[in-house]
């Protein structure tokens, strides 16, 4: 299959003008007040968690129907609620809450069923379909134009990390044509395009790496590590954390299953993953460089991979499709070492590994330093993914790089490094 400039995006949810973020800004409020139950709780979410009660106001909720739901912004918003609801409710608390009530388990399953995603806090709720722009000409590009409609802490902190991403994605919107139309280059053997957009893709994953560090102008990471993330973190893997089997979704009268989930990742961004499968970026499972050989039968599929579970139907399919669609890396290799096709390829791959350098510092600076640190006395403490870290941590001589999650439950720096080393090898110079 091979790209044409008569594929329609929309069938894959993906605008021209925003890419994997909606065509217009997401509903910042349920219309119908039968709803309203869920945004008077969200609405006072930090509260509700800063005083811990957020158990007794989710339990008191009643059982909502979603046949009221109409149109797809309702339902994303619905989604987007009731994940707050539910992260909030499992780690808002002295101890996390393994057993989730019906008021959330069943409207959730079923929205999350309607939007082709897992019953969590995913990259599409926290980020996508969680923001606000003051007029109808904002520029979404620009970090301090947005902000968010839910929130868990009610910090700006909070803000700043989420919007961040949300204008990485607006940026990174003009970089999908592009590539789209590098592909089709290729099918007319048009080597000239075919360099120019590769080096004009370069240019653009510096403009996205320069958006990502402005994070550090408003994101404090004492308030990240110990306030937001710990609020962001899944059900799997999190044993350490107090939930050895992830969380009891009940849908009434004793019925419902365990489920384990991810949390909240960036790794969960489709325009991201648009870049390693345009360039050929190959992300097999966690800790493992792709080689040469054949992947091993039964092989587990990697983390990037299992993060497309976590984003929206329509956009886990356009990734699909560009995975059968894209050619470039072979066509790169198809011309010689030093030639202007395969030096804008390489450019464009080492420009992609340079974004990952400096999403390592960041994790290094918001994450790995602050779990060396002590934790802050003020406030009350929770078992949660910070303290658990942070408590296995005390105590260490060596170097910190294992023994640190993220919140999808991955190993995070041996991960990260992995991630951007894979990346890099993409690159040919023979």
């Amino acid at each position: 299959m091979r790209y044409t400039p008569e594929v329609s995006l929309d069938e894959y949810g993906v605008s021209l003008q925003n890419g994997f973020l909606p065509q217009s800004p997401p509903s910042k409020m349920m219309e119908n007040p039968y709803y309203w139950p869920w945004e008077h709780i969200v609405s006072d979410l930090p509260d509700h968690i800063r005083f811990q009660t957020i158990r007794q106001e989710v339990d008191a909720l009643p059982v909502l129907s979603t046949s009221k739901l109409q149109g797809e912004p309702e339902w994303r918003r619905a989604y987007l609620l009731l994940a707050y609801l539910t992260h909030a409710y499992i780690w808002g608390g002295e101890k996390p809450k393994d057993v989730l009530p019906p008021a959330i388990s069943l409207p959730f399953l079923e929205v999350s069923r309607h939007l082709e995603l897992p019953p969590c806090a995913t990259y599409a709720a926290l980020n996508l379909w969680n923001y606000a722009i003051p007029h109808a000409d904002a520029d979404l590009t620009d970090p301090d134009s947005l902000s968010v409609t839910a929130s868990f802490t009610g910090t700006k902190d909070e803000e700043w990390f989420l919007m961040i991403s949300v204008a990485m994605e607006a940026k990174g919107a003009q970089l999908i044509p592009l590539m789209l139309d590098t592909i089709h280059a290729i099918s007319l053997d048009d080597a000239e395009r075919v360099s120019d957009s590769l080096l004009a893709l370069s240019e653009g994953l510096k403009e996205l790496r320069k958006l990502l560090e402005r994070m550090y102008e408003k994101n404090r990471p004492s308030v990240f590590y110990h306030q937001l993330r710990p609020l962001l973190a899944g059900s799997k893997n999190m044993a350490p954390a107090g939930l050895p089997n992830g969380v009891f979704y009940d849908i009434g009268d004793g019925q419902g299953k365990w489920h384990q989930y991810s949390g909240g990742s960036n790794a969960q961004s489709s325009l991201i993953q648009t870049f390693d499968i345009f360039l050929g970026v190959e992300h097999i499972a966690t800790g493992d460089m792709k080689t040469n050989g054949p992947v091993q039968p039964g092989a587990k599929a990697g983390f990037m991979q299992e993060m497309r579970d976590y984003m929206p139907g329509p956009h886990r399919r356009f990734l699909e499709m560009l995975t059968t669609a894209s050619n470039v890396r072979a066509y790169a290799l198809s011309h010689m070492a030093n030639s202007p096709v395969r030096d804008a390829f390489n450019t464009a791959v080492m420009s992609l590994g340079v974004f990952r350098d400096s999403h390592i510092q960041m994790v290094t600076r918001y994450i790995i330093m602050v779990a060396k640190a002590k934790p802050p006395t003020d406030g009350p403490m929770q078992v949660n993914l910070a303290t658990s870290t942070t408590t296995q941590m005390q105590g260490r001589s060596e170097r910190l790089t294992r023994g640190i999650h993220g919140t999808g439950g991955t190993d995070l720096i041996p991960f990260l490094k992995q991630t951007r080393d894979t990346t890099k090898a993409t690159a040919s110079y023979e």
